[in-house]
């Protein structure tokens, strides 16, 4: 009996506010301690391990703290690149785990002159592991069309970052039908974030979910991280999905009409509800008749929340639409800013056709890019630089 772990879009360091940014990684913390005690033979990490290729040093520290734990237990660990910690230069931090030897990225392959992409496996014992990165806006997903593996072998697991069409459902992602995919017997996947599972012939296509949410409608949605507990016996794959409960979510949906009245009224519902020590989720919604979102006075609502004992509140007006006259304004959704900038870039490229715009995301993505902490100018140039000259394939810049 082999039993394993497949972790996926963990994400570490995403979350903006303090306490959420802790319960990522408690949350992350609780599945490296249940792999151990369940005394897994090894770990899969299908990608986004981290919310960027260079996260902060504080995540990396803690980061380091829970691998060496792995490591003391004698727990193999093998990752993949996500579309958040992939990098076009081929550096990301995930070399620095690496190289500490807490893991492995298995990642291997080479392009053949027909422009097929060969994967060469990993071996763990007589199991077969192959694995190729995610990028950014599913770029990935044309170069999956033309992977094959190296070799036939008894058991095999493919680790990917992307999203499959059984799973995309009514979002606007690119995806790839599974039997375009080479011949395996375990999907780990990694990038939709929810928990997924369906299965044809001896394959089995698993999406774990985030090992914690990653914004409002996650939390919503899912409330809890999750991860999946794998075991082969050698003709039978049974699989398990583990929750980790640490908050309770409180979601709460008020219907406003008026901007000047809305605080009270709100402030009137939320004293309704026993709101300690949970994360509060308060959506507004409906159509203003009177006043702006901007007469909400979120101060006093937050302070009011933080009296009722809180663990943390977060708030979404996207439904709130401000009447006028003669036209409403709707607010924008601030939760997802990558389905945003996909809308955008979709729909720029269809007005300028260009062979340039492929490039468009990636660009977007290494421009973003922040300097680290201590990190000299010079070196996070230097670093901006030959992302560019990479996703350009530029080998000199003059």
């Amino acid at each position: 009996m082999i039993k394993f772990a497949h972790l996926a879009d963990c994400h570490l360091g995403s979350w903006r506010q303090e306490e959420l940014q802790k319960l990522n990684f408690q949350s992350f913390q609780k599945v490296i301690d249940r792999c151990i005690q369940e005394e897994v033979e090894f770990i899969l990490i299908s990608g986004d391990l981290f919310d960027s290729a260079y996260p902060p040093i504080e995540i990396l520290k803690e980061s380091f703290a829970e691998f060496k734990k792995v490591h003391d237990a004698k727990i193999p660990v093998y990752l993949i690149a996500g579309s958040h910690d992939f990098s076009a230069s081929g550096k990301t931090f995930l070399d620095v785990l690496e190289k500490a030897g807490f893991c492995k990225n298995i990642e291997n392959w080479q392009t053949e002159e027909d422009g097929r992409i060969k994967l060469k496996s990993h071996m763990h014992n007589d199991i077969a592991i192959y694995g190729y990165p995610g990028r950014k806006s599913g770029m990935e997903i044309e170069d999956l069309s033309k992977v094959y593996f190296d070799s036939f072998h008894p058991f095999t697991i493919f680790m990917i970052h992307t999203t499959i069409k059984d799973v995309v459902g009514t979002i606007p992602m690119e995806s790839i039908e599974k039997q375009k995919l080479p011949l395996a017997n375990y999907y780990a996947m990694g990038h939709i974030h929810q928990v997924f599972e369906t299965r044809e012939a001896n394959s089995c296509y698993v999406y774990p979910g985030p090992t914690f949410p990653n914004n409002f409608q996650e939390l919503s949605d899912l409330q809890y991280g999750s991860f999946q507990l794998t075991e082969f016996d050698g003709a039978n794959i049974k699989t398990k999905n583990i929750k980790i409960p640490l908050k309770e979510v409180a979601s709460i949906e008020i219907e406003i009409d008026n901007g000047l009245t809305a605080t009270q009224q709100v402030i009137d519902e939320l004293d309704k509800l026993n709101l300690r020590d949970k994360i509060v989720l308060l959506k507004l919604k409906g159509t203003l008749t009177q006043g702006k979102t901007g007469d909400i006075r979120f101060n006093e609502i937050e302070e009011f929340i933080k009296k009722k004992e809180a663990f943390v509140s977060l708030r979404n007006i996207s439904s709130v639409k401000i009447q006028d006259s003669e036209f409403e304004i709707e607010s924008f959704p601030t939760d997802n800013v990558e389905s945003i900038e996909r809308q955008i870039l979709g729909e720029y490229s269809q007005k300028n056709p260009a062979d340039f715009n492929k490039h468009l995301p990636q660009l977007m993505t290494a421009l973003s890019a922040e300097k680290n902490e201590d990190e000299k100018s010079s070196i996070y140039e230097d670093r901006l630089l030959s992302e560019l000259k990479n996703i350009l394939n530029i080998n000199q810049m003059l």
